[in-house]
């Protein structure tokens, strides 16, 4: 039986470990965390470990490779599990369309301006994979928006060190994601979205 498996985006090196461009490896490793494992195997041009949650074998896996070629590490791992990306593959990666605080579950779709998202789409000649985005854009006011200072500052932001304030919001965050990956293996997707992203209706999200 071929594993669940949870591909979290980023970039390696200690230079982006606390970027917004990262919170997909954070999540992973938070789930690790709780899991009480340590992403660590070299496979597939990414760190990995394999653990059971919720009953379900899953893999963990963080792509090596830069974020805009994270779609050469994914199809490697789903040929290598021998997994349906339409059934068994969930991507997590950060999210500049939602605010920094929330986060969105959705089953397919295009990957808009998001380098690794896309990369997977062309890796894997499909949109149709699981995706969780969690949001990095400032939760500002809207003048502070209109005057240039919000979420489309685009790759200077992105690849820049998050405040200790914003790393606190993503901090609760990433345990809520953690709960979320857990409902979509025990209960399925839909159950997944209809509990998580009611919770973000009114946030101010701009989808």
């Amino acid at each position: 039986m071929s594993p669940f498996l949870i591909v979290g985006l980023g970039n390696s090196g200690l230079e982006y470990l606390w970027t917004p461009h990262n919170a997909g490896f954070m999540a992973i490793d938070r789930i690790a965390q709780q899991e009480g494992i340590v992403v660590q195997n070299r496979r597939c041009r990414a760190m990995t470990a394999t653990c059971r949650i919720a009953g379900c074998l899953v893999v963990l896996a963080k792509p090596e490779t830069f974020m805009n070629l994270s779609g050469s590490a994914v199809a490697a791992l789903v040929d290598e599990f021998e997994v349906d990306p339409a059934k068994d593959l969930l991507v997590i990666y950060d999210e500049l369309d939602l605010v920094l605080g929330t986060f969105k579950i959705r089953e397919r779709g295009s990957p808009a301006g998001h380098n690794g998202a896309r990369s997977v789409t062309g890796a894997l000649g499909t949109e149709e994979w699981l995706r969780l985005r969690i949001g990095v854009a400032p939760n500002l006011p809207p003048e502070a928006i209109a005057a240039g200072g919000g979420a489309r500052q685009g790759r200077d932001y992105l690849l820049s060190p998050m405040r200790k304030a914003d790393l606190a919001v993503l901090d609760e965050v990433l345990d809520r994601v953690a709960t979320a990956v857990r409902r979509i293996l025990t209960d399925g997707p839909a159950a997944a979205m209809n509990e998580f992203n009611r919770k973000d209706e009114k946030t101010g999200n701009r989808e």
